[in-house]
């Protein structure tokens, strides 16, 4: 019986996304690579724990759960989140941004200045712009005046990413101009905390880094992970957590997420085939079994 590994998620190197396992093995993932694991015979999906340390119960958690923790795993994580405003006295200086998804998908959001440009490729920002920099709780401050004064959220759902992807204007140009705009306004607001200063526009482009150019337009999103089950596709572009795979019936996004907590094996001859539950992009009902 093949050795089951466990995920511990998609990481962004360097070099491009990196499938890290626990003990600390990593898998690159460049394009046109083919990715192609089962899920174990058998198994279950378990809480992967919090900070470092397992879950005390061996916990079972939803296949469709992206966090792939129990309830108490996922309390004792977001205690010791900087989105859960919990860390006020937190040292580092911060970064305010925007964060460009696709036609009419902004949002803006903070990120630590040592982690640079991960937070943003993470997400799966096609662009994103800095917009000022001080200590925590004025970048804080300033996440909430932009979003009340400029109408834009902090966080946009998974599935409208993917399915905007398709349609993103072809020159970096035009990609930009919506947080072009946003960001003139944004610095011309009065209420700044005066510890957060200010940056110019320079915006930064992933539609390239990612792979979305030029490539086929995705037809599905995986649901969820089953025991027994597998999967196998060739790997034409990765944003933020997405893997977008070219299979036989189109191209399928597997958000890495779903992996965390399952036993994967390799795919028998390389190949087993595409057997999870997949809906069409954009559909809110109950998944079909199989693709499609």
């Amino acid at each position: 019986m093949a050795q089951a590994w466990r995920c511990s998620g998609l990481r962004w190197s360097a070099d491009g996304p990196v499938l890290v396992w626990d003990g600390g093995r990593r898998s690159a993932l460049p394009r046109g690579k083919r990715v192609a694991f089962g899920v174990e015979e058998g198994g279950a999906r378990t809480c992967v724990g919090a900070r470092g340390h397992p879950c005390p119960l061996g916990a079972g958690v939803p296949g469709r759960s992206k966090g792939a923790r129990c309830t108490e795993c996922a309390r004792l994580d977001r205690a010791h989140s900087v989105a859960a405003d919990t860390l006020a006295d937190d040292p580092r200086p911060y970064r305010v941004y925007l964060a460009w998804f696709g036609p009419g998908m902004t949002k803006v959001g903070i990120t630590a200045v040592a982690r640079g440009p991960a937070r943003l490729l993470e997400q799966g920002a096609v662009c994103f712009s800095w917009l000022g920099t001080g200590p925590l709780m004025a970048a804080r401050r300033t996440e909430e005046l932009l979003r009340a004064a400029l109408g834009v959220p902090d966080r946009i759902p998974s599935t409208d990413k993917r399915a905007v992807r398709a349609v993103l204007p072809g020159t970096e140009a035009e990609r930009t101009a919506e947080i072009a705009g946003l960001h003139a306004r944004a610095v011309a607001l009065g209420g700044w905390p005066e510890s957060l200063a200010r940056e110019p526009f320079l915006p930064v482009d992933h539609a390239g880094v990612f792979g979305l150019t030029g490539t086929p337009a995705a037809v599905g999103e995986v649901t969820e992970l089953v025991a027994g089950g597998a999967v196998s596709g060739e790997l034409v572009a990765a944003a933020g957590p997405d893997l977008h795979l070219a299979t036989g019936n189109g191209v399928v996004v597997l958000d890495t997420r779903l992996l965390a907590g399952w036993g994967l094996v390799p795919a028998a001859g390389g190949e087993r085939g595409f057997d999870v539950p997949v809906r069409r992009l954009g559909e809110r009902p109950e998944p079909q079994d199989g693709l499609f």
